[in-house]
């Protein structure tokens, strides 16, 4: 049986906090979550729920919801979208869905908060109800994907997928100290982002010793920096760091890739300005900003793209 119509956790945030940086800014995300992960990070901050099915200590707790209820409450909260996250929502993609055909039923869009394993056919069942899709990218050696439960080639592969098909796709990197932030591995994994398109959001955000994993030391600072100039070397146009609001600079801010503009700054998941115009261009050259500024007209080019495939 696959589970259906209940939660674990139901918030609302800052779509930021996803952290989605090229969808929505400014908007609230009404977020749900279940209970189980076909991984097992041994870092992972939302364990109480994703390892419920293997952890004894963690919780089975949950509320039986309808979807209605979830839309309803997120139009009560002003949010403009509705997010899968905190467990893997891969795994429940079936109750996802129905929530998020209510959701588009309502005007709001929707999204992905996913480690990435994915397979080709569930990626083409979600792809009519999910706009916004963020890949946590772990590491890019096979060994340490193995110590979390999973292979690197799969998450890979469905990065290149999520791209092609159509989805706006952020990726994050958690900078784990000893475990994936040698230089090596940051410059090939942002060389493979980069080589899919330079136009994907990477973010590299702090960890701090959670759950299993309390051995490392917090990521400093100075290390998401060293992380982000590798990933703008390796050509990535948009790169953050987060995790740490306030200490990484200018690293939290949007820049017009043409001009070099501010376009929206930030602290932590506030947006403290914005220069974008509401079609997602830049105030200053005009230069259009990847990303997902304008739902309606960006579901309407994707649908017409589509008509013209299947008569062409």
């Amino acid at each position: 049986m696959v589970p259906y119509g209940y939660v674990n956790a139901l918030h609302c945030d800052p779509i930021e906090k996803k952290p989605f940086f090229h969808a929505l800014p400014g908007t609230r995300a009404l977020s749900f979550g279940l209970l189980g992960c076909d991984l097992h990070c041994g870092y992972c901050q939302n364990w109480v729920s994703s390892q419920a099915l293997r952890d004894t200590r963690a919780s089975l707790d949950f509320d039986d919801i309808e979807a209605a209820e979830i839309v309803r409450m997120a139009r009560r909260l002003n949010a403009a979208s509705i997010v899968s996250t905190y467990n893997e929502p891969l795994i429940t993609s079936e109750w996802a869905v129905g929530v998020f055909r209510e959701a588009r039923l309502a005007g709001l869009c929707t999204g992905y908060v996913s480690n990435g394993n994915a397979t080709p056919q569930v990626l083409e069942y979600l792809r009519p109800w999910v706009d916004l899709y963020k890949v946590d990218l772990k590491s890019f050696d096979d060994r340490r994907y193995h110590e979390l439960g999973g292979r690197l080639q799969p998450i890979l592969d469905s990065i290149e997928r999520i791209h092609r098909m159509g989805f706006w796709l952020e990726v994050v990197t958690l900078l784990v100290p000893g475990f994936n932030d040698s230089d090596r591995e940051l410059t090939a994994l942002a060389g493979f982002l980069a080589d899919v398109s330079m136009d994907i959001p990477w973010h590299v955000t702090a960890f701090h010793p959670d759950y299993k994993m309390i051995g490392p030391a917090a990521t400093p600072a100075h290390s998401l920096a060293r992380a982000a100039s590798i990933g703008r070397a390796a050509g990535l146009r948009y790169v953050y760091a987060g995790n740490l609001p306030g200490g990484v600079c200018s690293l939290e801010n949007t820049y017009c890739a043409n001009c070099r503009a501010m376009l929206i700054e930030r602290l932590g998941f506030q947006i403290l300005a914005s220069r974008l115009t509401p079609a997602g261009a830049c105030l200053e050259c005009h230069a259009p900003v990847p990303g997902f500024w304008n739902p309606g007209a960006q579901r309407a080019s994707e649908s017409s793209l589509v008509i013209h495939k299947e008569s062409g």
